[in-house]
């Protein structure tokens, strides 16, 4: 079994029970004691649990707020970023867009582009994408990934979603974290979240990352790309993040500031 798949199974573990034995890892996924110690060891560095006594405990971080709460927040800064992101794509590329609230605004953006094929879970982001009257062309070709929802969800999700981001190889994704830090890299609060952006990451030739100032130096309870993944950060210089700002800057590849 690959480490990524013990990896995540050890995530869902965690994300269900909160805390998981050592000797639970070993039973669950049919490992040795020493392979369960990597394991555990990994996924402390990686900032998505912490060590105890005989296993891990899952790190408590805050729930995100609802979607249309995400959107309001910040609005200036997330419509600045989105605008800068627009600017460095080009007709003719495949697009991944997941569902957080800057790839949402992002998604208003792209229509005055054309020649895009934008793949994405997220409805508002295809709504917005298509919005128009019933006869009239579209400038770009939208896919919406299927998949299961939930009460209240406005994204696709699951193991559908997954399965069906990797029949893609898209240029860039451009995805919107919970938090974007220097060592641990993009992360996300939810599970099934974090599952699509690393899906989306590992079928795409680049991957940036759309966060304000208020994710900058976060870690959240998922990783799901390390920074050595990211190709660009785009940000704003709000906020008193400066010293979060100046360690991505030194870790990643490129980092625009609006």
């Amino acid at each position: 079994m690959l480490q990524e798949t013990r990896l995540h199974r050890i995530r869902v573990l965690l994300n269900r029970l909160n805390q998981v034995s050592t000797e639970q890892i070993i039973r669950e996924l049919g490992v040795s004691r020493e392979t369960a110690r990597r394991d555990i060891i990994e996924l402390e560095a990686q900032g998505q649990a912490r060590r105890v006594h005989g296993g891990l405990v899952a790190i408590e971080t805050p729930a995100e707020p609802p979607l249309t709460e995400r959107l309001a927040a910040r609005a200036k800064e997330k419509r600045a970023i989105a605008r800068a992101a627009a600017q460095l794509l080009q007709p003719g590329q495949t697009l991944f867009l997941d569902a957080g609230s800057t790839t949402t605004l992002l998604a208003e953006e792209l229509r005055a582009l054309s020649g895009l094929t934008i793949v994405t879970n997220s409805l508002h982001a295809a709504l917005a994408l298509s919005a128009g009257e019933e006869d009239q062309p579209l400038n770009n070709q939208i896919i919406l990934l299927g998949g299961t929802m939930s009460a209240g969800a406005q994204q696709t999700r699951g193991e559908i979603t997954v399965g069906e981001i990797s029949r893609y190889r898209a240029d860039v994704a451009l995805l919107s974290p919970v938090g974007i830090e220097a060592n641990c890299g993009a992360s996300s609060f939810h599970l099934h979240e974090a599952a699509i952006a690393r899906a989306m990451v590992q079928h795409s030739a680049a991957c940036y990352l759309l966060a304000d100032h208020s994710k900058l130096g976060v870690v959240s309870r998922m990783v799901y790309a390390p920074p050595k993944a990211i190709t660009t950060l785009i940000t704003d210089s709000g906020g008193d993040n400066s010293a979060a700002l100046h360690a991505l800057q030194q870790t990643l590849a490129a980092v625009k500031v609006v």
